[in-house]
């Protein structure tokens, strides 16, 4: 663990110094330090991909932190790298930060999550005795609270005891984890242009829906926002309710 604290020391230096302008992201830096724990998996038995970004059947892209291939099934990890406080449900549109006293507002990421697997299980729809293990990882000086979830919500740390948690019933076979790579590898999409396309479209569909509910719109169905009382106090719910249950409460969204 030293070593992986070390590295990631030496990899933040590395960027402030030699970095020749290039801009790092905060969600940036935690894949690397995740990348560079699960890079201690024995690769005989764990075929590990970062950054993986590929095309579902809609035609859209989307883009995965980590994947994790064995003969046990499939884990796909969500990494976020917060401080402060962090409070969610796997229901809800966003999560919250609670750091100096201030709260901002997260996409879930177990939502988010899920649909990194649905979108697996479309590449892989032959192989139907998969099991997948989604996992949301959170580096950083982050204090999960109060998180509901089915989904695995961890620290960093507690990563690997994880994926070593189950390796007593194996569900692919060795030739069937060579293709599945395979497979993997030819669809993984490494076109820098595309890769920026789809970043652009994230920040633009983050604008429009900023947009919508600064003007009390639904970002779900576009049904009007209505003011609403609750047990915790105000909130806007959506006019199409209970069909539409987004909610919008009144602090700064941070995207």
């Amino acid at each position: 663990m030293l070593l992986l604290i070390f590295g990631f020391i030496a990899f933040i230096l590395v960027i402030f110094f030699l970095g020749k302008w290039v801009w790092v992201s905060r969600g940036e830096m935690g894949e690397h330090y995740v990348s560079k724990i699960l890079s201690s998996l024995d690769e005989n038995e764990y075929k590990v991909f970062n950054d993986v970004m590929l095309r579902t059947k809609n035609g859209k892209t989307t883009q995965i932190d980590h994947i994790v291939i064995s003969a046990y099934g499939i884990f796909v990890i969500e990494t976020k790298n917060y401080s402060g406080w962090i409070f969610g449900n796997e229901k809800a549109e966003y999560w919250m930060q609670v750091i100096y006293n201030e709260k901002n507002k997260f996409r879930n990421p177990v939502k988010q999550n899920q649909a990194h697997v649905f979108a697996i299980k479309e590449l892989f729809a032959e192989y139907s005795d998969i099991k997948y293990f989604p996992i949301v990882v959170f580096v950083g000086n982050a204090e999960l609270k109060n998180i509901e979830s089915n989904m695995p919500v961890i620290y960093d740390n507690d990563l690997l005891d994880l994926i070593y948690s189950d390796t007593t019933n194996k569900c692919l076979t060795e030739i069937e984890i060579q293709k599945i790579v395979n497979l993997l590898s030819s669809k993984n999409i490494v076109d820098e242009e595309i890769k920026v396309e789809h970043i652009n479209n994230i920040r633009q569909t983050v604008v429009e829906r900023k947009l919508k509910m600064e003007n009390l719109i639904c970002p779900r169905c576009n049904s009007e926002l209505k003011l609403r009382e609750g047990k915790f106090g105000k909130f806007y719910g959506c006019s199409n309710y209970p069909r539409c249950r987004f909610t919008m409460p009144f602090f700064k969204i941070n995207t």
